[in-house]
């Protein structure tokens, strides 16, 4: 009798290994080191991870035990583990997105995540030739971005690289805000038709553009470019 499920699991096994595989992921190393190169040019301290978990150990070079670090709501931060490995080391680690807050705390929570020593974050897009950009509902994120005394963290996966600034932009409004907003439940017309269709929304979560052409000066930013599918 044939055994049908050694079959798929010998072929997934296969899959797994294939060379097709590893010449897509050697496709991301070597685009991904061209990125890192032009976002250096570009005053920011860049490296590149090929999984999420040398993307965490990068992240734990730089961020020190007992250090407080801000979250804004980034789904690529969560997926990495982050904010469990910096629990683990001490690290107070501050976010909004708590559902048990109080519109009142959940504020202070927003103005605080501005304020730790480290503010970690992902970006929606990020250009061959190294400028990150991103898009916002509230703003809070955009701002810790553009400006701070702190240090700035981003972990980028491949899947957000484009190749311009146009495209970039195109992908801020309709590839990252539509998954978001059904992440978050809201009713938005882009939650309905999966684009962005320049709504009035009062939901709506695209209102604040960010692009940082270069790291803004008084601060260190760092970029950890990973060769992996991460956030949205």
């Amino acid at each position: 009798m044939i055994n049908f499920k050694s079959i798929k699991i010998r072929e997934e096994e296969s899959m797994s290994t294939s060379p097709f595989d590893e010449a897509r992921k050697k496709h991301w190393r070597t685009l991904g080191k061209t990125v890192v190169k032009n976002l250096a040019s570009r005053g920011f301290e860049a490296v590149y991870a090929d999984t999420k978990k040398e993307a965490l150990e990068e992240v734990l070079k730089i961020i020190p035990g007992g250090a407080s670090v801000g979250i804004p709501g980034s789904v690529t931060i969560r997926e990495i583990g982050a904010m469990e490995a910096l629990a683990e080391r001490g690290c107070p680690v501050i976010h909004h997105w708590d559902p048990s807050l109080s519109p009142e705390e959940r504020l202070q929570k927003l103005q605080d995540e501005l304020l730790a020593d480290y503010f970690l974050t992902s970006s929606n897009a990020v250009t061959q030739d190294g400028m990150l950009v991103n898009i916002d509902g509230n703003g809070n994120r955009v701002s810790g971005m553009a400006w701070g005394k702190n240090t700035l963290i981003f972990v980028v996966g491949m899947n957000k690289l484009t190749a311009t600034i146009d495209e970039a932009i195109s992908r801020t409004r309709n590839t990252a805000t539509p998954p978001n907003a059904l992440r978050l439940k809201l009713d938005t017309p882009c939650a309905k038709t999966g684009h962005c269709v320049d709504c009035s929304s009062p939901e709506r979560v695209c209102k604040a553009l960010l692009i940082l052409e270069r790291a803004t000066g008084g601060r260190k930013s760092h970029v950890i470019i990973v060769g992996e599918d991460l956030g949205f």
